[in-house]
Protein backbone atom coordinates (compact mmCIF):
# COMPACT_ATOMS: atom_id res chain seq x y z
CA UNK A 1 0.00 0.00 0.00
CA UNK A 2 1.77 3.42 -0.84
CA UNK A 3 1.25 6.57 1.65
CA UNK A 4 -1.44 8.27 -0.80
CA UNK A 5 -3.69 4.96 -0.38
CA UNK A 6 -2.95 4.67 3.29
CA UNK A 7 -4.02 8.29 3.76
CA UNK A 8 -0.14 8.79 5.16
CA UNK A 9 1.57 12.06 4.24
CA UNK A 10 5.16 11.33 2.98
CA UNK A 11 8.18 11.94 4.94
CA UNK A 12 9.59 14.95 4.64
CA UNK A 13 12.62 15.43 7.09
CA UNK A 14 14.33 17.59 4.80
CA UNK A 15 12.80 20.09 5.91
CA UNK A 16 13.53 20.21 9.22
CA UNK A 17 15.16 23.27 9.74
CA UNK A 18 17.60 21.50 12.24
CA UNK A 19 17.80 18.58 9.46
CA UNK A 20 18.41 20.97 6.74
CA UNK A 21 20.83 22.74 8.12
CA UNK A 22 23.16 19.87 9.28
CA UNK A 23 22.45 18.10 5.96
CA UNK A 24 23.62 20.77 4.27
CA UNK A 25 27.18 21.71 5.73
CA UNK A 26 27.75 17.57 5.45
CA UNK A 27 27.26 17.72 1.18
CA UNK A 28 29.20 21.42 1.24
CA UNK A 29 31.88 20.09 3.14
CA UNK A 30 31.94 16.34 1.52
CA UNK A 31 32.46 15.15 5.05
CA UNK A 32 29.97 11.78 4.17
CA UNK A 33 30.35 9.26 2.38
CA UNK A 34 28.75 10.94 -0.88
CA UNK A 35 31.42 11.57 -2.53
CA UNK A 36 33.76 9.25 -1.37
CA UNK A 37 31.97 6.20 -2.48
CA UNK A 38 28.23 6.58 -3.17
CA UNK A 39 28.64 9.38 -6.37
CA UNK A 40 31.30 7.58 -8.00
CA UNK A 41 29.70 4.34 -8.13
CA UNK A 42 26.35 5.58 -9.28
CA UNK A 43 28.04 7.35 -12.03
CA UNK A 44 30.12 4.09 -12.99
CA UNK A 45 26.79 2.30 -13.49
CA UNK A 46 25.09 4.70 -15.95
CA UNK A 47 24.83 4.42 -19.36
CA UNK A 48 25.97 7.22 -21.88
CA UNK A 49 23.96 9.58 -20.54
CA UNK A 50 24.23 11.60 -24.33
CA UNK A 51 20.58 12.55 -26.12
CA UNK A 52 18.95 11.13 -22.96
CA UNK A 53 15.91 12.40 -21.30
CA UNK A 54 16.29 11.87 -17.70
CA UNK A 55 14.29 11.18 -14.35
CA UNK A 56 15.50 11.96 -11.16
CA UNK A 57 13.95 10.90 -8.23
CA UNK A 58 15.30 12.81 -4.65
CA UNK A 59 16.95 15.25 -6.42
CA UNK A 60 18.33 16.97 -3.40
CA UNK A 61 20.67 19.91 -4.57
CA UNK A 62 20.21 19.59 -7.99
CA UNK A 63 24.30 18.01 -8.36
CA UNK A 64 23.26 15.00 -10.67
CA UNK A 65 20.75 16.65 -13.05
CA UNK A 66 23.59 19.33 -13.35
CA UNK A 67 25.89 16.45 -14.05
CA UNK A 68 23.92 14.63 -16.28
CA UNK A 69 23.15 17.93 -18.55
CA UNK A 70 26.67 18.41 -18.60
CA UNK A 71 27.59 14.88 -19.94
CA UNK A 72 24.80 15.56 -22.47
CA UNK A 73 21.56 14.56 -21.47
CA UNK A 74 18.92 15.71 -23.73
CA UNK A 75 16.61 16.98 -20.14
CA UNK A 76 16.35 16.29 -16.90
CA UNK A 77 13.05 15.89 -14.77
CA UNK A 78 14.46 16.66 -11.20
CA UNK A 79 11.67 15.85 -7.78
CA UNK A 80 11.89 16.33 -4.08
CA UNK A 81 9.45 16.26 -1.60
CA UNK A 82 11.84 18.64 0.08
CA UNK A 83 10.94 22.68 -0.54
CA UNK A 84 14.33 23.85 0.81
CA UNK A 85 16.22 21.05 -1.18
CA UNK A 86 14.49 22.56 -4.43
CA UNK A 87 15.07 26.04 -3.74
CA UNK A 88 18.59 25.23 -3.29
CA UNK A 89 18.41 23.19 -6.65
CA UNK A 90 16.93 26.17 -8.36
CA UNK A 91 19.32 29.04 -7.01
CA UNK A 92 22.49 26.60 -8.48
CA UNK A 93 20.81 25.64 -11.48
CA UNK A 94 20.67 28.19 -14.84
CA UNK A 95 19.45 25.37 -17.46
CA UNK A 96 15.78 25.31 -18.94
CA UNK A 97 16.52 21.42 -19.99
CA UNK A 98 16.53 21.06 -16.07
CA UNK A 99 12.53 20.96 -14.61
CA UNK A 100 12.05 20.75 -10.86
CA UNK A 101 9.23 19.04 -9.46
CA UNK A 102 8.20 19.49 -6.14
CA UNK A 103 6.56 15.93 -5.32
CA UNK A 104 7.41 12.74 -3.04
CA UNK A 105 8.66 9.99 -5.01
CA UNK A 106 5.64 7.85 -3.82
CA UNK A 107 3.27 10.65 -5.36
CA UNK A 108 5.10 11.27 -8.65
CA UNK A 109 3.34 10.13 -11.75
CA UNK A 110 5.69 10.20 -14.52
CA UNK A 111 3.93 9.47 -17.84
CA UNK A 112 4.17 6.31 -19.40
CA UNK A 113 7.55 5.78 -21.45
CA UNK A 114 9.18 8.72 -21.59
CA UNK A 115 12.36 8.34 -20.05
CA UNK A 116 15.44 6.59 -20.94
CA UNK A 117 16.77 6.64 -17.53
CA UNK A 118 15.49 6.76 -13.99
CA UNK A 119 17.83 7.62 -11.56
CA UNK A 120 17.58 7.71 -7.49
CA UNK A 121 20.41 8.65 -5.33
CA UNK A 122 20.12 7.12 -1.68
CA UNK A 123 16.10 8.16 -1.58
CA UNK A 124 14.08 4.91 -1.77
CA UNK A 125 14.98 3.35 1.52
CA UNK A 126 13.08 6.73 2.92
CA UNK A 127 10.06 5.08 0.97
CA UNK A 128 7.45 2.81 2.56
CA UNK A 129 6.48 1.17 -0.58
CA UNK A 130 9.45 0.10 -2.73
CA UNK A 131 7.49 -2.14 -5.33
CA UNK A 132 4.87 0.33 -6.48
CA UNK A 133 7.94 2.76 -7.27
CA UNK A 134 9.57 -0.19 -9.27
CA UNK A 135 6.38 -0.87 -11.28
CA UNK A 136 5.84 2.99 -11.66
CA UNK A 137 9.54 3.11 -12.57
CA UNK A 138 8.99 0.44 -14.87
CA UNK A 139 6.18 2.20 -16.73
CA UNK A 140 7.65 5.49 -17.39
CA UNK A 141 10.85 4.13 -18.89
CA UNK A 142 11.28 3.21 -22.97
CA UNK A 143 11.63 0.43 -24.12
CA UNK A 144 15.81 -0.29 -23.30
CA UNK A 145 15.34 2.47 -20.78
CA UNK A 146 17.99 2.21 -17.61
CA UNK A 147 16.55 2.37 -13.65
CA UNK A 148 19.97 2.51 -11.52
CA UNK A 149 19.62 3.78 -8.02
CA UNK A 150 21.43 3.71 -4.66
CA UNK A 151 20.47 3.03 -0.77
CA UNK A 152 21.66 2.89 2.62
CA UNK A 153 22.99 -0.65 2.67
CA UNK A 154 20.51 -3.24 4.22
CA UNK A 155 23.18 -4.63 6.93
CA UNK A 156 22.84 -0.48 8.01
CA UNK A 157 19.09 -0.23 7.68
CA UNK A 158 18.80 -3.93 9.47
CA UNK A 159 19.90 -2.70 12.95
CA UNK A 160 20.62 1.07 13.80
CA UNK A 161 23.21 0.62 16.64
CA UNK A 162 25.82 0.42 13.85
CA UNK A 163 29.29 0.13 15.66
CA UNK A 164 29.93 -1.36 18.57
CA UNK A 165 32.70 0.02 20.37
CA UNK A 166 35.35 -1.25 23.42
CA UNK A 167 36.33 0.57 26.35
CA UNK A 168 38.20 2.81 24.75
CA UNK A 169 35.73 3.65 22.52
CA UNK A 170 37.39 1.46 19.57
CA UNK A 171 35.19 -0.18 16.89
CA UNK A 172 35.52 -3.73 17.25
CA UNK A 173 32.57 -4.88 14.91
CA UNK A 174 29.17 -3.72 13.65
CA UNK A 175 25.45 -5.25 14.51
CA UNK A 176 23.62 -6.78 12.42
CA UNK A 177 20.49 -7.66 13.39
CA UNK A 178 16.57 -8.20 12.71
CA UNK A 179 18.11 -8.92 9.25
CA UNK A 180 14.75 -10.89 7.98
CA UNK A 181 12.34 -8.61 9.82
CA UNK A 182 11.36 -5.77 6.78
CA UNK A 183 10.04 -3.13 7.60
CA UNK A 184 10.06 0.60 9.40
CA UNK A 185 12.75 1.59 11.35
CA UNK A 186 12.79 5.01 13.34
CA UNK A 187 16.81 6.03 13.70
CA UNK A 188 18.67 9.52 14.78
CA UNK A 189 20.50 11.10 12.08
CA UNK A 190 21.13 15.17 13.04
CA UNK A 191 17.03 14.98 14.94
CA UNK A 192 15.35 12.07 16.20
CA UNK A 193 12.83 10.53 14.40
CA UNK A 194 14.19 9.42 10.91
CA UNK A 195 12.17 6.93 9.51
CA UNK A 196 13.50 4.46 7.01
CA UNK A 197 12.47 1.18 5.51
CA UNK A 198 14.42 -1.57 6.02
CA UNK A 199 14.63 -4.62 2.83
CA UNK A 200 16.78 -7.58 2.56
CA UNK A 201 18.80 -7.23 -0.83
CA UNK A 202 16.85 -10.29 -1.85
CA UNK A 203 13.79 -7.88 -1.61
CA UNK A 204 15.53 -5.27 -3.99
CA UNK A 205 16.94 -7.27 -6.41
CA UNK A 206 13.60 -9.68 -6.49
CA UNK A 207 11.02 -6.59 -6.93
CA UNK A 208 13.04 -5.44 -9.97
CA UNK A 209 13.12 -9.07 -11.61
CA UNK A 210 9.36 -9.65 -10.68
CA UNK A 211 8.39 -5.92 -12.37
CA UNK A 212 10.14 -7.31 -15.66
CA UNK A 213 13.02 -5.40 -15.34
CA UNK A 214 16.74 -7.07 -16.36
CA UNK A 215 19.34 -6.60 -13.72
CA UNK A 216 22.84 -5.00 -15.13
CA UNK A 217 24.61 -4.61 -11.99
CA UNK A 218 24.80 -4.88 -8.15
CA UNK A 219 27.28 -2.93 -6.39
CA UNK A 220 28.73 -2.66 -2.92
CA UNK A 221 31.03 0.18 -3.31
CA UNK A 222 34.63 1.34 -1.09
CA UNK A 223 36.11 4.43 -0.94
CA UNK A 224 37.99 5.74 -3.83
CA UNK A 225 41.59 5.59 -3.90
CA UNK A 226 41.74 9.66 -4.44
CA UNK A 227 39.17 9.36 -0.95
CA UNK A 228 41.71 7.30 0.79
CA UNK A 229 44.07 9.67 0.50
CA UNK A 230 42.32 12.59 1.83
CA UNK A 231 40.62 11.03 4.92
CA UNK A 232 42.87 7.91 5.76
CA UNK A 233 39.98 7.16 8.09
CA UNK A 234 37.57 5.72 5.60
CA UNK A 235 39.50 2.60 5.15
CA UNK A 236 37.36 1.61 8.37
CA UNK A 237 34.35 1.54 5.55
CA UNK A 238 35.69 -1.71 3.90
CA UNK A 239 34.91 -3.51 7.31
CA UNK A 240 30.63 -3.22 6.43
CA UNK A 241 29.17 -2.00 2.82
CA UNK A 242 27.57 1.43 3.61
CA UNK A 243 25.61 1.22 0.23
CA UNK A 244 23.64 -0.72 -2.29
CA UNK A 245 23.73 0.01 -5.77
CA UNK A 246 21.56 -1.66 -8.39
CA UNK A 247 21.35 -0.93 -12.50
CA UNK A 248 18.42 -2.79 -14.41
CA UNK A 249 16.73 -2.34 -17.76
CA UNK A 250 13.04 -2.47 -19.32
CA UNK A 251 13.63 -4.96 -22.18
Amino acid sequence: MSTAESGQDPQNIYDNTEFFVGYKALRQNDSGLNGAMEIPALRSMLPALSGRSILDLGCGFGDFARYARQAGAASVVAVDVSARMLDEAVGQTDDRAIAYRHSSIEQYLPEAKSFDLVVSSLALHYVPDYEAVVHRVYAALKPGGWFVFSVEHPTCTANSMGWIRNAAGESVGWSLDHYQEEGRRATTWFVDGVIKYHRTIATYVNTLIRAGFRVQMLCEPTPTAEALALRPALLAENRRPPFLLLAAVRP
